[in-house]
């Protein structure tokens, strides 16, 4: 429990605070009047100055909200103290509650606890002068209450909205990386081959320059179909996602020669767990591609038993030493940590470079 209440008090504000709207200009211009008028009919002149004095505190409602609180809710205590029973409210003093809801919606921790023992002492005080029984001082503080857990409810949900947003705009990256990425690197390689072969062996080049055709083909392909998911509103058919089995796609073109071995059935496994297999795999085998120095094999190695899938990719390269992980491997770390499994990549013992993982079968996410 202690620690629960260091984190809330520890809590920051959510940021950025959104600026003034015009709607907020125009709640202002309407409610200065209307507490005029009600200030005219009902009478008090302090409760009128107090009723449109307060109105523009509502402007400093998302960016001080502790501020906002403690002005509105200080200057109705003050009022209280100096009238007593003479000081009526004007029913358009509602919108006082505004104040509570953006306290816990843009305050940090500390504000809203301060803010909430601000609110607390004006409802006790006007409890003990006598202005209100206890039943209608408790029934204010219920109201207050509400608002402010209303508020933090919204704040709790713009919050996970935000992660899930996050989330995709990480997921979209990743996806951009391991496929797009994937087939321009396979065009890179080619292109040099091709460059390199066409004083001698011009059929050669024509071929590599086929392979590029093809791969740019696909690239647009898939650049298309991101373009279209992005788009609002736009319905987007959507193919199934590579598995296991399509590894062996990874093995049609290119050099250094991928070898793909997959050991045990494949056909049950979850698609979520295939189609992070491939990507890991295809990534492993594009950086074998670009950063393998006089590599002529890459092993891509899957190993299907009933609870787990190993993948393994090694190439055999001159000597590589350990370097900080780029976006690449970070991506791949992430995928297989979604579905509660591990990914590592180094140095191989004696040649090239090793890519490990270990994911669960079920696919299950931590």
């Amino acid at each position: 429990m202690h620690e629960l209440l260091r984190s809330l008090w520890r809590e920051p504000r959510p940021l950025p605070a959104p600026p003034l709207r015009w709607w907020d200009w125009v709640l202002v211009g309407v409610l200065v009047p209307v507490a005029l008028v009600e200030g005219v009919v009902r009478g008090g002149a302090l409760s009128t100055v107090v009723a449109v004095g307060l109105v523009p505190v509502l402007l400093l409602r998302r960016s001080e909200p502790l501020l906002a609180v403690g002005g509105a809710f200080g200057a109705c205590a003050v009022a209280s103290v100096l009238v007593g029973h003479d000081f009526p409210d004007l029913n358009v003093m509602v919108y006082l509650v505004l104040l509570p809801f953006a306290l816990l919606r843009w305050g940090s921790g500390r504000e809203a606890a301060l803010g909430a023992a601000v609110m607390a002492g004006q409802v006790g005080l006007v409890a003990l002068l006598g202005m209100k029984s206890a039943s209608d001082a408790l029934a204010g503080a219920v109201v207050l209450v509400a608002v402010m857990a209303l508020g933090a409810a919204v704040r709790y949900r713009s919050r996970a909205r935000a992660r899930e947003v996050d989330q995709v705009r990480l997921l979209l990256a990743r996806d951009l990386h391991d496929t797009v990425a994937h087939h321009v690197s396979a065009m890179a390689i080619r292109a040099q081959a091709g460059i390199a072969l066409a004083p001698t062996d011009p059929a050669a080049a024509v071929a590599a320059l086929r392979v590029i055709d093809e791969e740019a083909a696909l690239a647009l392909d898939e650049m298309r179909a991101l373009v279209r998911v992005l788009r609002a509103g736009e319905q987007v058919e959507m193919g199934p996602g590579p598995r296991v089995d399509d590894l062996a796609r990874l093995a049609a073109t290119g050099h250094p020669v991928v070898d793909v071995e997959v050991v045990g059935s494949a056909a049950d496994v979850p698609a979520p767990v295939g189609a992070t297999v491939f990507r890991l795999a295809q990534e492993a085998v594009t950086n074998a591609r670009k950063h393998a120095r006089n590599a002529t094999t890459v092993q891509v190695r899957v190993e299907v038993t009933p609870t787990t899938v190993h993948l393994r990719v090694t190439d055999d390269g001159d000597p590589a030493p350990a370097r900080p992980p780029g976006l690449g491997l970070t991506g791949m770390i992430e995928r297989a940590a979604l579905l509660g499994g591990t990914c590592t990549a180094g140095p191989a013992p004696e040649r090239g470079w090793v890519v490990a993982a270990d994911l669960p079968r079920t696919g299950a996410a931590r």
